[in-house]
């Protein structure tokens, strides 16, 4: 039984919610989403309540692709329904000297010591801002914020010897004593 997945989700004054077969629609004032659940979970919208149920059949009791499907369904509408609500976001600090960032319309320009420019486009529904060194990725969906977040940070990680590279600002990089020279 996934403790998770019975759980049922409230759903908070200015968020809709519409079910339409496998499609769950959700919009609130960030946004609209919508996601396509397996066909193994049913779910169902209760409008006096104002929750989301997520269930399985019976039969499905005893598989642990069905009970990780349920409480992996449950988790993504539970996300669906805080990002419409409020938006996530990540922030990013670019560390080192000469290391720049800037956003050109949906093109996000990142010069981190190598020869050339990397360029990353901006997926649709993410807001990128640009404060000096300091990148405020942000938006309703979860997945994409958290994805673009790791893309930006996996061009250029922080190191552990001079702390160079693209971190999160809340990381801490454990940071490594160089050699030791003479005796």
């Amino acid at each position: 039984m996934s403790r998770l997945g019975k759980k049922p989700i409230t759903v908070p004054s200015g968020v809709d919610v519409s079910i339409d077969g496998r499609k769950v629609s959700v919009s609130g004032k960030q946004g609209t989403l919508e996601f396509e659940h397996r066909p193994e979970v049913s779910v169902a919208y209760d409008k006096d309540e104002k929750s989301i149920v997520v269930s399985i059949d019976e039969k499905n009791m005893k598989s642990k692709t069905v009970l990780a499907y349920w409480g992996t369904t449950r988790a993504l509408l539970a996300n669906m329904i805080t990002g419409v609500e409020t938006v996530y976001a990540k922030k990013l600090e670019v560390v080192g000297v000469g290391y720049t960032v800037a956003l050109n319309g949906q093109t996000l320009a990142l010069k981190v010591g190598f020869a050339n420019t990397i360029e990353k486009t901006v997926p649709q529904g993410v807001d990128v801002k640009v404060d000096k060194q300091i990148l405020h990725i942000s938006g309703p969906d979860k997945q994409k914020v958290g994805q673009f977040a790791a893309e930006v940070r996996a061009v250029r990680k922080p190191e552990p010897y001079n702390g160079k590279g693209i971190k999160y600002f809340d990381e801490v990089v454990r940071r490594k004593s160089g050699k030791a020279f003479g005796s």
